[in-house]
């Protein structure tokens, strides 16, 4: 076999590689984008909702205590807003730090091909070389 003929084989091989490992990306990166819109999606209508509920909630205990303790009601009720706003950054943040980046398979993929390319291809010429000798 020619030089030529192995050097356009290998050549093939790692231009379906490739092609294989974008196909890749490019499904990882709709399936992500997907999810994304989706939490978003949900996030708008929950703050949204939220939104509401508190403000409704705010002027139930506002109006309880207006004749009697109106200023320590609307304090309280600013104190309690802003602890649990303060909760759920924290909750968020370490949600989106638990969460895998963004093309991790593909990388990992990648990351298994350029090790067999130096150590795979390596260990065949020598299997090959010692089958020669």
């Amino acid at each position: 076999m020619g030089v030529v003929a192995t050097a356009g084989r290998i050549g093939a091989t790692l231009v379906a590689m490739a092609g294989t490992r974008l196909e890749l990306a490019a499904v990882e990166f709709q399936e992500d984008a997907r999810r994304l819109l989706g939490h978003l999606a949900w996030t708008l209508l929950a703050v949204f909702l939220a939104a509401g509920a508190l403000l409704l909630a705010a002027l139930f205990v506002i109006a309880v205590f207006w004749d009697t303790y109106r200023l320590q009601a609307v304090g309280g009720m600013a104190v309690l807003f802003g602890a649990l706003a303060g909760i759920i950054l924290m909750k968020v943040r370490a949600s989106m730090t638990a969460e895998a980046p963004l093309l991790s398979a593909t990388l990992a993929e990648l990351r298994n091909d350029v090790d067999y390319l130096r150590h795979g291809l390596a260990q065949h010429h020598a299997e090959a070389t010692d089958e020669q000798a």
